[in-house]
């Protein structure tokens, strides 16, 4: 288990969590890992947040299921020093899992691992493009790093790969 403290707003750490952390957590996800809350099995958990970064670089469009007028209050969540609760269920999920994409959770890992790469890659060569989040809108490279840290770090908690430290001043 990976020790990490939750630091939104820390840029340099974030930037440690996507390149460091995040891969070396996901490639310790064993297939049968329960969840200690929700049900998204391991391999569901990884193809889940590779969906996420699809939709970061507009592999992958959504519409945005917040109303216009809330955009601005909901956004501002991404620069609150908080996770995201776990409870939290996501607008455009239902109760049923969906249909795994991959063969097994060697090929999801894969697959995630080359997906955070050119999630990484694209937002650092198009810092000002915005792609559209289900529950924030439209988001420009920065407010995706803020998301998909929160994001990636809920579900990283959700099946026990870290443990939320202190952050070191």
């Amino acid at each position: 288990m990976f020790k990490a403290p939750f630091d939104v707003n820390n840029s340099e750490f974030r930037d440690t969590f996507f390149r460091e952390i995040l891969p070396a957590a996901i490639a310790a996800l064993q297939p049968g890992t329960k969840p200690k809350w929700g049900k998204l099995t391991a391999q569901h958990m990884i193809e889940h947040l590779l969906w996420s970064f699809e939709m970061s670089t507009g592999k992958v469009e959504v519409e945005c299921s917040a109303p216009e007028d809330k955009l601005k209050g909901l956004r501002s969540f991404l620069f609150v020093n908080r996770p995201i609760p776990t409870g939290f269920k996501h607008p455009l999920t239902d109760e049923n899992l969906p249909t795994l994409r991959y063969k097994n959770i060697e090929e999801a890992r894969s697959a995630f691992n080359s997906e955070l790469k050119l999630y990484l890659d694209y937002t650092r060569a198009n810092p000002n493009k915005k792609h559209t989040n289900a529950v924030f809108g439209l988001l420009r490279a920065e407010e995706w790093h803020r998301f998909n840290y929160k994001h990636c770090y809920h579900h990283l908690l959700q099946f026990g790969l870290i443990e939320q430290v202190e952050p070191r001043d």
